[in-house]
């Protein structure tokens, strides 16, 4: 892999600003000043008459996928708000079935009654209830929470374990959370097999797997073990910004040409530029406290729409 490769992207059309390349052991390609780049169907694309890829050639092309997807999204991050292990360990159990927009507005009331695991073990269920209600099936995530509150109290001394094996132990807790955990509140590494980031992956042809402990497997055996929390985090950010799951806005994707699946969604540039969401669309990110480098919008308070359209619908004076 010592030869660099030439890239092509849309980067006029997806608004993506250059970041920092982070892969380990390889080396960004240059770029060319002045330049606009289009995207272009992959040569793995339909219609394509090449011989079927070989895994060499696969491992290299998801290397180069990753490095593109940092210089894309040099800002990703956990797109939940958390400020300690304990805080990301609930807000992630609440994530089930929601939106980490939904949760993230509905933690600070959480945290604010319930700021340690002894506080939430001895609350009361109705009450923790009532709280987390929108975040959704809030009688079984109130469970969970209760149970994994005071397995903590009880056998960890009111701390946030920081090993997998411990974790999983938990009500509500497993491998996908615990990974969520270990890399963003203790620097372990890990891959984060969610809903994007199974279906991009076998978008992208990087594994055939259904099961996300099978995902997870092969995915760790692409990329080195130093990638794969930044890795989970680009991954998302992309599937939720660019390649969504009904309609990828495939003709404003910077990584078009590296996709076996372009041209399953928009290819039309400005329909595709619409198709855009969070900051890539001009619109709020997830979070309502993101990290200073978010070049996006943060995210309104729990009701704060609502109010706005009220004041909107509201007469005016004589």
């Amino acid at each position: 892999m010592s030869n660099k490769p030439v890239r092509a992207q849309a980067k006029g059309s997806a608004g993506v600003t250059g970041g920092p390349n982070s892969a380990v052991g390889e080396q960004a390609p240059e770029k060319t000043p002045g330049k606009r780049r289009t995207a272009q169907p992959s040569p793995q694309g339909k219609g394509s008459a090449k011989k079927p890829e070989s895994h060499l050639a696969m491992v290299r092309r998801a290397r180069r996928i990753n490095r593109e997807l940092a210089e894309i999204y040099p800002y990703a991050h956990p797109e939940l708000d958390f400020r300690n292990p304990f805080e990301l360990l609930v807000a992630t159990v609440l994530s089930a079935q929601t939106t980490d927009l939904r949760v993230n507005q509905t933690t600070p009331a959480l945290f604010a009654a319930y700021p340690t695991p002894e506080d939430m073990a001895a609350a009361a269920p109705e009450d923790l209830e009532e709280i987390i209600r929108p975040t959704g099936f809030f009688r079984a995530k109130a469970r969970s929470l209760l149970g994994l509150s005071q397995a903590l109290r009880d056998d960890f001394g009111g701390n946030v374990p920081g090993r997998i094996e411990d974790l999983v132990t938990l009500p509500g807790v497993g491998r996908k959370t615990a990974n969520v955990v270990l890399g963003n509140a203790f620097g372990v590494p890990g891959i984060t097999v969610d809903t994007h980031f199974g279906r991009l992956v076998r978008r992208w042809k990087w594994t055939e797997q259904e099961d996300p402990e099978k995902v997870e497997a092969e995915i760790c055996a692409i990329f080195p073990k130093s990638e794969w929390t930044m890795l989970s985090h680009r991954v998302v950010f992309h599937g939720r910004r660019i390649c969504h799951s009904r309609k990828p806005a495939c003709g404003a994707c910077p990584i078009a040409p590296l996709c076996p699946a372009y041209g399953e969604g928009e290819t039309d540039p400005e329909k595709a530029r619409k198709l855009l969401k969070y900051e890539k669309g001009g619109q709020p990110g997830q979070r309502l406290s993101p990290p200073p480098d978010y070049p996006g919008l943060p995210a309104p308070p729990l009701g704060a729409g609502q109010a706005a359209q009220a004041a909107q619908a509201a007469p005016t004076g004589p």
